[in-house]
């Protein structure tokens, strides 16, 4: 059966904009129940592994709700957040005046398009996305735009769900995103849709091993995938080439 929520081509950002308008004010309380609280590390994980320094730049794309971005900034790291659903950017802010500034530092939330982001080449010491490249009409697209905005030497991460090697484990997976995971979506949205496209897109998505193929492609260094879970979920890694004199 198809997902509502998932189409191919030119109305892909639209529906995806639709889908996060509707689960913006739940996004963080489901989150916490389908991965059981595992998210929270897995994101604390990929920031662990940008190795952020004091003052420098970072770019959270795909930003929602903003847990990389506030955990950014909580190290001392310039931090720019970015996302195309002013829904989720709105949950961030709200999040964002709750918190006491110097809690979470220099860090600025803007609507952007992640296939087009409006900054200059060379910006970011660091750039990040969490859940957001497989919701992209073009992951590819996104990536390159993550790897073009990168200073050279810049890290490059991506979270998202991925795809376990072990097929025995990745039927259960599968099934659970097939037959449990929908249900948050009706319980806390009043439709299944919402969090079956989950499962949907997954299956559209080249997952850890199809990003870090194009990491490599794109010249990138010391790329790497960490699994989580058996590979559930994953963590790709990649240092932008500096450039040559």
């Amino acid at each position: 059966m198809s997902n509502r929520f998932y189409v191919e081509g030119e109305q892909r950002g639209e529906k995806v904009n639709d889908l996060f308008a509707r689960i913006a004010p739940r996004y963080d309380i489901i989150n916490d129940l389908q991965s059981f609280g595992l998210h929270r590390a897995w994101k604390r994980r990929l920031v662990r592994m940008a190795n952020p320094r004091e003052r420098e730049c970072a770019l959270d794309v795909c930003c929602g709700t903003g847990d990389i971005a506030f955990a950014l900034a909580r190290t001392g790291a310039d931090v720019m957040a970015v996302d195309f659903s002013e829904a989720m950017l709105g949950v961030a802010r709200q999040r964002a005046d709750a918190n006491l500034k110097s809690e979470i530092g220099d860090l600025k939330f803007e609507r952007a398009d992640a296939l087009a982001l409006p900054f200059a080449e060379n910006s970011f010491d660091i750039v990040t996305v969490g859940y957001g490249l497989r919701n992209l009409s073009s992951w590819e697209q996104g990536l390159r735009e993550m790897h073009r905005v990168a200073k050279p030497g810049g890290r490059l991460l991506v979270l998202d769900f991925g795809k376990p090697d072990n097929a025995a484990w990745r039927t259960f997976y599968f099934s659970y995103l097939r037959c449990f995971v929908p249900a948050f979506g009706k319980i806390f949205c009043g439709d299944s849709a919402t969090h079956a496209y989950i499962l949907e897109s997954l299956k559209h998505y080249p997952a850890q091993r199809g990003v870090a193929e194009a990491m490599q492609q794109l010249g990138c260094r010391d790329v790497r995938i960490v699994n989580l879970v058996g590979g559930a979920m994953s963590i790709n890694y990649g240092a932008k080439a500096q450039e040559r004199i």
